[in-house]
């Protein structure tokens, strides 16, 4: 969310935002509602100056019923604008709700992710002296994974890994974790129920995007009724919230968390992508980098740097072959001032696919959510700045593990930097 004098300051470039993000707001219509606010407000407060003022000297006067009377005629006229308010607050609300974030002057103005800008590459595309399997062949080949039994049970996009795989996907995000507590981070294990809907406007997951979160909900005798109850698709959302209102003291800055949840989307804008295997699933585990930092650029850059550095560094450990994109506008998010993108090397499909994706979103969250910090020496309340980044997130790196480490007899090498969370083993 941006600051309403900040947007009316701000004009032109709070529209070239709307036009590159291809966001569908009526600015005029929030800036005319907003108007309508100023007018009101000014005219409550002089009304209530007024109340307050009469209300002071009824004690010493002789007569009081006339001044009484008086107050209780301007608290009528103060009801009644407070009616007029109500009658388009929820609109101005909900219009405010939409307004993106400006990106970065440097971000590459695009429609979708096929105008993003390979900034990077590291290693050489992964090749073969045999035909290679894909990652569905290779966890079927050694038993690894069920996906036709547990279909039955959870639906479509399901998938249940069995022996080495399933303690591969735990070696993953314990190695992760520690890689992350040894830069600095809490480690943090959260749910993944969110009670009521505030933690996904906060993030700017709401209004946009619902058609991918789950919502809850439980049976009485007529049938179903739906909670204000969702599952989160990331543990950004939880950790978001977790300061909501507070005033954080500026000493206690930056505030670090490795998030480490399940994870749950519905992926309702990827139907017959990826259908097959691990790319795309309903429900996945994630570490997450999170960041909460002072409201200052040079801050937000160091931790934007540092987070992309350790997804590199993950990749790197993984041994796996990578590139970074920067994101346009159109594929970014209405919240972000910056992201870029990491991708691994998928032999089968020859194509690089997304493993991380890091943001900064100034104090875009923060606005949305109420995450304040009191700034030492002037005493000036501030909006935090946040960012987050993936850690990692499992099954899906199983298919570029998979993939890119098989061997002709089907086994598959595990990293060496992974091995002592395998038990010292070598291959799966």
């Amino acid at each position: 969310m941006l600051d309403i004098k900040f947007i009316r300051e701000n004009q032109a470039a709070v529209e070239k935002a709307i036009a590159d993000k291809r966001v569908d707001i009526d600015l005029p219509r929030l800036l005319v509602l907003d108007d309508k606010r100023i007018v009101i407000e000014r005219e409550m407060q002089e009304l209530q100056a007024a109340k307050n003022k009469i209300s002071e000297s009824i004690p010493a006067a002789a007569d009081k019923a006339p001044l009484v009377a008086e107050s209780r005629e301007l608290g009528v006229k103060i009801a009644a604008l407070e009616s007029k308010m109500g009658e388009f607050a929820p609109e101005l609300e909900r219009l405010l709700w939409l307004v993106p974030n400006i990106p970065a002057h440097d971000v590459p103005v695009g429609i979708d992710d096929s105008q993003n800008v390979e900034i990077k590459r590291v290693g050489d595309k992964t090749k073969f002296d045999f035909e290679p399997m894909s990652h569905y062949d290779l966890l079927i080949k050694n038993d690894w994974a069920d996906f036709e039994r547990v279909a039955k049970v959870c639906g479509s996009r399901a998938h249940c890994l069995k022996g080495a795989a399933a303690r591969y996907e735990l070696a993953l995000n314990l190695y992760v974790m520690d890689k992350l507590a040894d830069k600095g981070f809490t480690m943090m294990s959260v749910p993944s129920v969110l009670n009521g809907d505030a933690p996904l406007y906060g993030t700017g997951h709401f209004p946009f995007g619902r058609e991918d979160v789950y919502k809850l909900g439980h049976m009485e005798a007529d049938g179903f009724v739906a909670d204000n109850t969702w599952l989160a698709g990331t543990c950004e959302l939880v950790l978001n919230s977790l300061h909501s209102g507070e005033m954080i003291p500026e000493d206690q800055l930056p505030i670090l968390y490795a998030g480490f949840s399940p994870c749950f989307r519905r992926e309702a804008g990827a139907a017959g992508k990826d259908t097959r295997g691990l790319i795309r699933v309903h429900q996945f585990n994630k570490t997450e980098q999170y960041v909460l930092c002072k409201a200052d650029m040079a801050e937000q850059k160091k931790w934007f740097d540092t987070m992309l550095a350790t997804g590199e560094e993950v990749l790197a450990d993984l041994e796996l072959p990578y590139r970074l994109l920067e994101t346009c506008t159109g594929d970014m998010g209405a919240g972000k001032y910056r992201m870029v993108d990491l991708e691994a090397w998928l032999p089968t499909q020859n194509r690089y696919v997304e493993t991380h994706s890091c943001s900064a979103l100034t104090d875009w969250q923060a606005r949305r959510t109420g995450l304040r910090y009191r700034e030492n020496g002037t005493n000036k309340v501030r909006h935090c700045f946040t960012l987050n980044n993936t850690g990692i997130a499992t099954p899906r790196i199983f298919a570029m593990l998979l993939e890119n480490h098989q061997t002709a007899d089907g086994r598959v090498r595990i990293p060496e930097k992974l091995r002592a969370y395998m038990g010292g083993r070598e291959y799966l």
